[in-house]
């Protein structure tokens, strides 16, 4: 099972390195409510479900690894 190990950002792409190595990178705008936030909204994520998804509280975000796999 592929698991979520990191994330970050890098310019207006959110970052995402899987557990295989693999690093899917995509514009945070192709998520609308991620490109609401700022900065600091952006980084308080919890990495949950042991590695299968990302959460953004503030943001009301939650992203799988099966999502992000499917856009690459």
């Amino acid at each position: 099972m592929i698991t979520i190990n990191s994330v970050w950002f890098s310019g207006d792409d959110i970052c995402v390195k899987m557990s295989d190595g693999k690093i899917v990178q995509t514009p945070i705008g192709s998520y609308p409510n991620l490109s609401k936030g700022n900065t600091d909204q952006l980084n308080k994520y919890e990495i949950k479900g042991g590695g299968r998804w990302i959460h953004w509280e503030e943001l009301d975000e939650d992203l799988s690894v099966e999502g992000f796999l499917q856009l690459h």
